[in-house]
Parts: C-alpha cells; sequence; structure tokens
C-alpha cells in the first residue's frame, strides 16, 4: 500500500474531516481514505433524491404505522384553473 503526505492543509478543513469521520463512526486517516476512494471510484451517481435519502437514512430503520380504515373512498382533489 502506498503511503500520502498532505501539506498546507487548512487548521479548518482538518477540524471538518475529524467532525465528518466522527459522524461516521471511524478515525480520520479510515475517513480521508473512503473520501478518495469514492472520489475516484467510477460509480454511478444517485438518480433520484428517493434513492439519496434512502441511503442516507437506511441505518435509522423504519416504523410500522397503523393506519385506520377509510370511512370514505378518496375523492378528487377540486384545482382551480
Amino acid at each position: 500500500m502506498a503511503a500520502l503526505s498532505i501539506r498546507d492543509l487548512d487548521d479548518a478543513v482538518k477540524d471538518k474531516l475529524r467532525l465528518r469521520a466522527a459522524r461516521h463512526g471511524r478515525s480520520m486517516e479510515a475517513e480521508i481514505r473512503a473520501i478518495l476512494t469514492a472520489a475516484v471510484t467510477d460509480e454511478a451517481p444517485r438518480s433520484d433524491l428517493f434513492s439519496a435519502l434512502t441511503e442516507r437514512f437506511a441505518g435509522l430503520g423504519g416504523v410500522d404505522l397503523d393506519l385506520p380504515a377509510r370511512a370514505q373512498p378518496p375523492r378528487a382533489a377540486d384545482l382551480p384553473e
């Protein structure tokens, strides 16, 4: 494996990297490795907002809601012309 040294990195950038690594539960070195790998990998970009949100919040789990039965069928919306 290769080693890489980055000089003259702004302190604010380093602090943001440290916080980002903590949010993802990994070391700063592992976070930088993940960022660089993602930057050079030919991954297809997310196609839509729903996919991006689903991926982002997938780790939180879901919610099962008890929805009451409808008493009346749904009606069409009355939109002004």
